[in-house]
C-alpha cells in the first residue's frame, strides 16, 4: 500500500487530487493538467499519473476544480432532441472537437420546449459552464436574459443571422426549403404538397421557402400543406402519405420536411402501388441515413450537421479563450442530392 493510500482521506473518504500527485510522485498541478487532457505533458508522466489515478479510483470533482481554477471545463449543449439522428451527427462532432482539447459536454434536451429550456439553463448556467452551445434562435426572452447575463460565451447552431455580436454557425433552412421546392418546379411538378411533422421552427422556416418559392411561380395552394405536430417518423411518414393520396388527387410532387418521414411515404407508395416519381415526385430534408437505399432512393437537401457542430465548436473554443475577433456568423450552405425519387 502507498503512502497516499495510508493517508488518513477527508471525511468524504473521498481520494482527493493530492492523493494521486503523491502516489504519481508529481505535482498537483501536473495531476491536474495530465487528467484535463492537456498535450503538453510528458507522455510517460502523464501515463504514470492516469495509473495512479486508476489504482486509487480517483473521480475528479467538478465543482473543486472550477473553484480552485476559477475555470470550468464544461459546456453546456442544448439541443431539442437525441432521438434524430441529426443532432446526434452534430453533437458527435461537438465531442470530438472539445474534448482533445480539455472540455467536456454536457448535453441538456429541451425537447422543442422553451419552458423545459429554461429549466435547463436555470439549473446549470449557475455553474459557471466555461462555454454554452444552443440550437437555433427561437427561445423565450427569459432565456434569452438568463444567457446574456450569465456572461457565458454562447453560439447559436443551425441557424444563421445578421445580428450584431451574434456568435452563429449554420444554414438558410428557408432557402434550402426554396430548393428543393424549385427542384420540383424544375421537373415539371405543378401541385406540390408540403407535409410536415414537429412543427419547430427550422421545419416552418422550411415551410416559408416553400411558399415562397411556390408563390413566385403563382403556384401556391395552402390547402396543399399538412402539417401535423407529432413527432418525424417513419410511420407519420406513411400515414401523411396516403392522407395526401386521399384528399388531394391532383397532386403530382410532396415535399417531406424531413427525410423519415419521406421514407415513410416511400413504403406507403409502395404498399399502394403508386408510382414514384411516375405518379408522385417524393422529396425529402437533411439526407439521413437510409435515404439512398429506399426503392427509389430520396431526393433530399444534404445538411451540414456535422460540420455545424465542428465549426460551433471551434468557434467557441476561440470564445472561451478570448479570441480578439468578433463571433460573427459562418454560413456553411446545404446541397441539393437528385435521386430516382424525383
Amino acid at each position: 500500500m502507498t503512502d497516499a493510500t495510508r493517508r488518513p482521506r477527508r471525511s468524504s473518504g473521498r481520494i482527493t487530487l493530492d492523493d494521486v500527485a503523491r502516489d504519481a510522485a508529481v505535482s498537483p498541478i501536473t495531476v491536474s493538467r495530465v487528467l484535463r487532457g492537456e498535450r503538453s505533458v510528458d507522455a510517460q508522466l502523464a501515463e504514470r499519473v492516469r495509473a495512479s489515478a486508476d489504482r486509487l479510483g480517483y473521480v475528479p470533482d467538478p465543482a473543486a476544480r472550477a473553484l480552485a481554477s476559477q475555470r470550468s471545463t464544461q459546456v453546456l449543449v442544448l439541443v431539442p432532441m437525441l432521438s434524430n439522428t441529426l443532432f446526434v451527427d452534430l453533437l458527435e462532432a461537438v465531442h470530438r472537437t472539445l474534448f482533445p482539447e480539455g472540455f467536456h459536454p454536457l448535453i441538456g434536451v429541451t425537447h422543442y420546449d422553451t419552458t423545459e429550456e429554461e429549466l435547463l439553463l436555470r439549473t446549470y448556467l449557475p455553474h459557471r459552464p466555461a462555454g454554452l452551445l444552443v440550437t437555433g434562435f427561437d427561445r423565450s426572452e427569459t432565456a434569452r436574459q438568463l444567457i446574456a447575463r450569465s456572461g457565458v460565451p454562447c453560439v447559436h447552431l443551425m441557424e444563421t443571422s445578421t445580428a450584431p455580436d451574434v456568435a452563429c454557425v449554420g444554414f438558410s433552412q428557408t432557402d434550402a426549403g426554396a430548393a428543393i421546392t424549385r427542384h420540383l418546379l424544375d421537373r415539371g411538378r405543378r401541385r406540390i404538397a408540403f407535409c410536415a411533422a414537429q412543427l419547430d421552427p427550422r421545419t416552418l422556416q422550411r415551410a416559408e421557402g416553400y411558399r415562397r418559392c411556390l408563390r413566385e411561380a403563382g403556384l401556391y395552394d395552402p390547402a396543399l400543406e399538412v402539417l401535423s405536430p407529432e413527432r418525424s417518423s417513419v410511420a407519420l411518414g406513411a400515414r401523411l402519405f396516403e392522407e395526401v393520396v386521399r384528399r388531394m388527387p391532383g397532386v403530382d410532387a410532396i415535399f417531406f420536411c424531413n427525410d423519415d418521414i419521406a421514407q415513410g411515404g416511400l413504403l406507403a407508395a409502395n404498399r399502394l402501388g403508386v408510382a414514384v416519381p411516375g405518379r408522385i415526385a417524393v422529396a425529402g430534408f437533411n439526407d439521413l441515413e437510409g435515404s439512398d437505399q429506399m426503392v427509389p432512393p430520396l431526393t433530399t437537401v444534404r445538411t451540414p450537421r456535422a460540420e455545424v457542430g465542428r465549426a460551433g465548436a471551434a468557434m467557441l473554443l476561440g470564445l472561451m479563450r478570448g479570441a480578439p475577433t468578433a463571433p460573427g456568423c459562418v454560413e456553411l450552405g446545404y446541397e441539393l442530392v437528385v435521386r430516382g425519387s424525383t
